[in-house]
């Protein structure tokens, strides 16, 4: 880990280069230098708003009063708190609380912009106490060095660091070193940014993908070299009439239950044109009863027996029981949640958020599983379709006609939303050649993001190789 001294890598590769490299007429402790005091406690109840800025121990407190006791401009140094030993400008007339340090005057040989600049290179919070709450004190930095230039000089040197603080591009002969490590970061910074703007046009991509493929665009070609597959007995129409008196039978049968019937679609339901061959529906008619999973009681978890999913087992679309895994007794999967069984194959989907839209299909892993009520569950009547749902609800079309925003800022889709999601639906064969495609296309997408996390990997290189070098022996 490389030496740290700002937020900002060109003022701290600009600080270790001058310092490192500055030929001092002579060294002075920091206290025959500086006359350095505390500020004065400022209470919430005795704060009056004002025009007068307060500064504490981060620098500006972004609060203002209506007295000040300074007068003068000068410099603080975080004396307490999460960013203890920090340096920052004082303006004239403000108030400074007994949470920073102040210089009430300096030696004159020095420039007070100068002294600001050094301060900060000389990582003040390094000095702080071990505590909860870091401290400094005055006795803590008192074998601190500064070092004793012209004037003139450390005028010159401060208009530098100032330009490179403010982000401002100077040209000077004498500072080519520090130009270039600077073109450096600048480039690094560049690189970035273009890195940043691929994983967002990577992320578009598969959104693309996905719901092209929902809408029939990625089979166009297909659709026309097999119109055997997509018409007759292999029509999306027949389809959906085999599912229709599969689930009655399922319903005559008690081994789902009866629901009451689902609104009729209407031309405000869809959004984009649907190929000849495909047929409308909605998510209710062609799965089981959907339903959300349930939370047990404390005492209903167990260590080993039946998985318990939650939302944040949802990764990257697929479950990731590794992360924070839970079991639940058998007795309790088998009773109280009973109406909440997921088996392998099922499609859930996160229903509380934000964000919504995180979906996965249950792998073999176990052959049940149950989840909480933040979850909803797709077991579709057919099998076969579970992988089109899967990808139909991954292209998060849906989300753009929902009205899903909830209550204290948490997002929600209700069971019933679920199960009214309409949903283009294609010939079962058509649907196979869709999630193929959009399988192959997925794993090109993942090469890409490959190539761009080992992009993003060396620019990090090149920039730790580069910090090294800069404050090596500074």
């Amino acid at each position: 880990m490389v030496k740290k001294y700002t937020d900002n890598y060109r003022l701290d590769i600009a600080y270790a280069t001058i310092f490192r490299e500055i030929k001092p007429i002579e060294e002075l402790l920091i206290h025959s230098v500086l006359d350095i005091t505390s500020g004065d406690n400022l209470t919430k109840s005795n704060m009056v708003p004002g025009e007068h800025i307060v500064y504490g121990g981060g620098g500006t407190t972004n609060k203002k009063h209506h007295k000040f006791n300074i007068d003068y401009k000068t410099i603080g140094i975080g004396r307490v708190g999460a960013r203890c030993g920090c340096v920052f400008e004082i303006k004239k007339n403000s108030w400074v609380t007994d949470n920073a340090l102040l210089i009430q005057s300096f030696d004159e040989r020095f420039s007070l912009n100068f002294l600001r600049h050094f301060l900060a290179f000389s990582n003040l919070g390094q000095f702080a106490n071990n505590a909860m709450q870091p401290v400094i004190s005055k006795t803590r930095i008192k074998n601190i060095l500064i070092p004793l230039i012209p004037l003139e000089e450390q005028e010159e040197l401060s208009k530098i660091l100032d330009a490179i603080e403010s982000n401002i591009k100077f040209k000077n002969i004498k500072y080519k070193k520090i130009i270039s490590k600077i073109e450096i970061i600048d480039n690094w910074e560049l690189l970035n940014t273009e890195i940043e703007s691929q994983k967002h046009y990577l992320s578009q991509l598969k959104q693309s993908i996905l719901q092209e493929a929902i809408q029939g665009k990625l089979t166009e070609d297909w659709r026309v070299n097999n119109p055997e597959l997509i018409s007759g007995s292999n029509s999306a129409t027949a389809l959906l009439k085999r599912i229709k008196v599969e689930k009655a039978q399922l319903i005559k049968d008690k081994n789902i239950k009866k629901e009451k019937p689902l609104p009729n679609i209407i031309k405000e339901d869809v959004h984009f044109q649907l190929p000849e061959s495909w047929v409308w529906t909605r998510l209710g008619d062609i799965c089981n009863n959907i339903t959300s999973g349930s939370t047990p009681s404390k005492d209903s978890f167990l260590s080993n027996e039946i998985p318990y999913l939650k939302v944040y087992n949802i990764r990257n679309q697929e479950i990731d029981f590794k992360y924070k895994p839970q079991f639940i007794k058998q007795a309790v999967h088998e009773s109280s949640l009973k109406r909440c069984i997921l088996k392998p194959g099922d499609v859930v989907m996160n229903i509380v958020g934000p964000p919504l839209g995180k979906v996965a299909i249950i792998p073999e892993d176990y052959p049940e599983w149950n989840c909480n009520q933040a979850i909803s569950i797709f077991r579709c009547i057919n099998s076969s379709i579970n992988q089109f749902i899967y990808q139909y609800l991954c292209a998060g079309l849906y989300l753009d006609y929902l009205h899903y925003k909830g209550m204290a800022g948490q997002d929600n889709i209700s069971v019933t939303m679920c199960k009214e999601l309409v949903i283009g639906l294609p010939p079962l064969s058509e649907q196979k050649e869709i999630v193929k495609k959009v399988k192959q296309l997925m794993v090109q997408c993942q090469q890409l993001e490959q190539e761009i996390t080992k992009s993003e990997a060396n620019a990090q290189m090149l920039m730790q190789a580069v910090l090294k070098e800069a404050f090596s022996n500074s």
